[in-house]
């Protein structure tokens, strides 16, 4: 074999490595950029679920704020009414003595009458204070005939 035999070997087997280098070049520059796109991808899928953590955290301590502020509002609306009602209940006995006072001192009157024939049964009884009359009066009418 002559001298150019040699050097065409060898410059075929440098142009192979190349080739091959290349292509291994290659392979792994496509494995990186789908592992970079994996990567990617799960890094967007944490944030979303992350996302998805804080909201459902944030809804739930919203709505337990929510039922906090309902349950006060109850408490507090449940206590205004008894003290309502304690308060309406002093002011019904405050009227029951002020009407009976009112009845003591002013007096009433009250009556019942009844009407026969020509006549008027009336009967009344007054009383002013602690002191009572009764009145019992029968009163004719006249009749024209």
């Amino acid at each position: 074999m002559g001298p150019g035999i040699k050097t065409t070997t060898t410059g075929a087997m440098f142009i192979q490595a190349w080739w091959r280098g290349t292509l291994v070049r290659r392979t792994l520059l496509h494995a990186s950029l789908r592992a970079w796109i994996i990567q990617r991808w799960w890094k967007q899928m944490l944030v979303k679920l992350m996302e998805k953590k804080k909201r459902l955290s944030l809804q739930s301590y919203a709505q337990q704020e929510w039922a906090v502020v309902k349950l006060q509002s109850w408490v507090r609306m449940w206590r205004l009414r008894l003290r309502y009602c304690r308060l309406l209940h002093a002011v019904r006995i405050i009227q029951i003595y002020w009407r009976w006072h009112i009845c003591q001192t002013r007096g009433f009157i009250q009556g019942r009458y009844n009407l026969k024939e020509s006549q008027l049964n009336l009967q009344l009884e007054i009383s002013l204070g602690l002191q009572a009359c009764k009145v019992q009066q029968c009163i004719p009418l006249p009749v024209n005939e």
